[in-house]
């Protein structure tokens, strides 16, 4: 009997040991702020006269892996990515017509949850 609780004992205690804790569990158990909560870039595109731009493409780089993402600008000429990491810079700029914007930076260094960008195209309408 005493043999199969050490053996019961020692199964739980390999159990526990294995089961898998997020780094985000250990800082918020640690006493940190969540630094792992997702992002949001909201925006619109438009061009010197502050016109919108709709049918504008915007491109989002991740810096940290060289993957782009892209979006097309809605009819309000806004556009929106969601779920970006906090911990990581990203480049945005938009094409219309074969004109770019210049490359805009959102910093890992901004902490907010929400970062509104406006973008500008050097081109009529």
């Amino acid at each position: 009997m005493r043999r199969l609780t050490k053996s019961i004992l020692l199964g739980a205690a390999i159990a526990i040991a294995v089961v898998p804790v997020s780094s985000a569990q250990l800082f918020q158990r640690a006493g940190g702020k969540d630094k792992d909560q997702l992002r949001t870039l909201n925006g619109n595109v438009r061009n010197k006269n502050e016109e919108i731009l709709p049918g504008s493409v915007v491109y989002l780089k991740n810096m940290k892996t060289l993957t782009v993402k892209s979006a097309y600008v809605d009819d309000k000429g806004e556009f929106h990515f969601h779920a970006l990491s906090p911990n990581v810079d990203y480049e945005v700029y938009a094409e219309y017509k074969g004109q770019r914007s210049p490359t805009k930076t959102m910093s890992s260094f901004d902490s907010r949850a929400t970062v509104n960008m406006d973008v500008r195209i050097d081109v009529a309408k």
